[in-house]
């Protein structure tokens, strides 16, 4: 417990009055109107603040559990969340990038994955604070828009539909980016929308699917937990006559896990709701953007006919945190998405990963380019017909995209890597399925043609 209680004093002493060179809100004067603007994302910080280099492995970092960290180094070791250290340099990687961004968007959980009796409120929200406090003096002129995660709560899952001392904290925390009705909903129910400063007409949509997720019993045989799915369709509704794009943020996604079969990310009652307010009103919806799942992966939401609706995508966490008996996990990784503006379509997105291996080896956190969607992949840009192509080329019997995706999907830890047919069964359906009845259906379909 004492290393937890230094956690205030060892953090936020180190970057007194760091200057920030802050970071242009519009694009570059006399640029074409047409210039692509570009976001970061960045999420599952998940801060371990006991992480320490020591000769008995177990005592490393408390995220372990007890268990021997497997090659712990300055940036961290794959059995243990995030070092500050490691937070710290993929901020650092944004900030002197040399790339403009119009926001940021942080998709949660920033406490580290430890039991329910190592943590309390108060010190989640110190962890909180801290991620907060760094993001707001390494970018002190860009709007952020942050989204709770599960873990951004004591206990973990555990969100209330009511006002709560995390929620009040996070309000306060987070005044800086947001406006006064982005502050009242947030304090309320821990989700928010806000227009985009650098971009007036469009909005961001932050929303708490923390409350659909299965652990959480405070919400269990709720039709509408803290309103929300009322306030989505009222606030989409005014987008719309608005004229208004908007971009959906939240820390848990819609659809289902693709690396389980049959477990949607959250309650299937809520998922199925959220993908049909999706569908109704994906003329808006410009592109979804989560957490959660540490993974790399993207979804299209399709309608029954199977025509694409919206682009999905679920980005790694910072964090490289595995359980022991997990095989793989994922290089810690960030990125930064292109957009037009005016109509706000999403263009590009750019990959960046730490080699966190080799990172600890030479003791310098080397963050690099690991791909640039597009060409990766040969598409024109991240809309839902180019995405549903792609989903279709990754089906593909000998699929060259597939192996390719896979490997990213693991932020390229592990490139000996592969994935069976079963296993690509449930990547394929978890793409391009995220309702409950055509992902069985994808399924079913997928067990009888390999049963006969």
């Amino acid at each position: 417990m004492a290393l937890w209680r230094a956690l205030l004093c060892c953090l936020l002493a180190a970057w007194p009055g760091r200057p920030g060179l802050g970071v242009p809100l519009a694009p570059t004067v006399g640029a074409p109107a047409e210039w692509p603007r570009q976001f970061w994302h960045v999420t599952d910080l998940h801060l371990d603040p006991t992480y320490h280099i020591t000769d008995d492995h177990t005592k490393v970092c408390a995220s372990s559990k007890g268990k021997n960290a497997s090659n712990p180094g300055p940036f961290g070791d794959i059995l243990c969340d995030s070092p500050y250290q490691l937070i710290l340099s993929a901020l650092d990687f944004i900030k002197n990038s040399g790339q403009e961004a119009s926001f940021m968007i942080w998709t949660g959980d920033s406490p580290p994955h430890v039991p329910v009796a190592e943590l309390s409120t108060d010190m989640v929200i110190k962890v909180i604070t801290n991620m907060t406090t760094t993001v707001q003096n390494l970018f002190p002129h860009l709007q952020v828009f942050p989204a709770l995660g599960n873990h951004d709560y004591w206990p973990q899952d555990q969100l209330p539909i009511a006002t709560s001392k995390v929620y009040s904290a996070v309000a306060d925390l987070w005044k800086p980016w947001l406006d006064e009705e982005a502050i009242r909903t947030l304090r309320k129910g821990g989700f928010y929308s806000q227009n985009v400063t650098s971009n007036p007409n469009l909005r961001i949509i932050s929303l708490n699917t923390n409350l659909y997720y299965g652990p959480n019993v405070m919400t269990l045989n709720m039709t509408d937990p803290a309103n929300q799915f009322e306030w989505l369709e009222n606030t989409l509704n005014t987008s719309q006559q608005n004229n208004e794009k908007v971009y959906i943020i939240a820390h848990i996604p819609v659809g289902y896990l693709p690396f389980a079969s049959g477990v949607p990310a959250m309650r299937q009652y809520y998922n199925d709701k959220l993908v049909d307010i999706f569908g109704r009103y994906s003329s808006i919806i410009a592109g979804q953007f989560y957490g959660h799942t540490h993974r790399d992966s993207l979804m299209v939401l399709s309608d029954r006919k199977g025509n694409p609706l919206s682009s999905v995508f679920v980005a790694p966490a910072v964090t490289p945190v595995k359980d022991v008996s997990q095989k793989e996990t994922n290089n810690p990784g960030i990125r930064l998405l292109k957009y037009k503006p005016g109509d706000y379509t999403l263009l590009d997105m750019l990959q960046y990963y730490l080699n966190l291996t080799d990172a600890n080896l030479k003791g310098v956190s080397n963050w690099t380019l690991e791909y640039i969607l597009t060409q990766a992949y040969g598409i024109e840009d991240l809309q839902p017909k180019n995405v549903y192509a792609l989903a279709k080329q990754f089906a593909a019997l000998d699929s060259k995209q597939f192996p390719k995706y896979y490997n990213y999907f693991f932020v390229s830890f592990d490139s000996s890597v592969t994935c069976d047919q079963k296993c690509k069964a449930l990547q394929i359906c978890a793409i391009m399925n995220l309702d409950s009845i055509s992902y069985d259906d994808c399924l079913k379909q997928y067990y009888v043609k390999h049963n006969h």
